[in-house]
């Protein structure tokens, strides 16, 4: 969010954004390097911990074999991390939702009030954020994931699209938007974990239909007006 924010030019945008993801791919093998490395070091006993919960296995190796230093170390890094992406979870949508959309109804709103509708927002979200969590029975890692299904149905084809297709259009990013949402919240709720196919990736794919219907129609539209205008000259 804040790479795309401050950039210069929408390439700079572009570009920092993937080469971010990638370097945060290749981050992710680190704590499951250390987590097979336990595996290693103990084979019985954090098997065992595998199949229980392997989510205790790097701090139980943490703490039963490694220095105090390193331990604190470790949870210290823990919770930076985890108050990090807090943070910028819950500013990155309430900015977006203030700017773009409450700024589109309100456009003449001063600088002091926006600021205001900002944090009121920011409040709204981190009040949802916590009912959800505390309600839910879900571990940290399923809502994570629950939470990028949004991402993955509604946002990703257009952003995508956006950043490397040019017949990307606002129209095609609002038809890929709805579609792809629309269609991920009807597959989980009346089908569920039946469905043969993952709701998340048929969000995905209709998505990606929407944008590329709506890219074809409004070219075909485009063509259409082109042949009328230029069939007088022709007569």
């Amino acid at each position: 969010f804040q790479r795309i924010t401050s950039a210069k030019s929408a390439r700079v945008a572009i570009i920092g954004s993937v080469l971010g993801a990638a370097i945060y791919f290749c981050f992710t093998f680190v704590p499951m390097f250390i987590a097979y490395a336990a595996t290693l070091v103990d084979p019985k006993f954090f098997g065992e911990l595998l199949e229980k919960d392997s989510q205790l296995i790097l701090p139980t190796l943490v703490i039963q074999h490694m220095p105090l230093f390193a331990q604190v170390l470790f949870f210290g890094a823990v919770l930076s991390a985890i108050m990090s992406c807090s943070s910028a979870t819950l500013l990155a949508p309430s900015v977006t939702f203030a700017e773009n959309i409450v700024r589109g109804f309100v456009p003449n709103i001063g600088d002091h009030r926006f600021l205001w509708v900002m944090r009121g927002t920011l409040v709204g979200f981190t009040c949802i954020v916590l009912a959800y969590a505390l309600n839910s029975e879900l571990s940290i890692f399923h809502m994570v994931e629950s939470a990028y299904k949004i991402t993955l149905a509604g946002a990703f084809i257009p952003l995508l699209f956006g950043a490397f297709w040019k017949r990307a259009t606002t129209q095609g990013a609002l038809c890929a938007t709805f579609g792809g949402l629309i269609s991920w919240i009807l597959i989980e709720v009346l089908v569920g974990e039946e469905s043969l196919v993952p709701p998340q990736l048929i969000g995905l794919g209709v998505s990606a239909v929407g944008m590329v219907a709506r890219a074809a129609a409004q070219t075909h539209h485009v063509r259409e007006g082109h042949h009328r205008s230029s069939a007088p000259g022709e007569l």
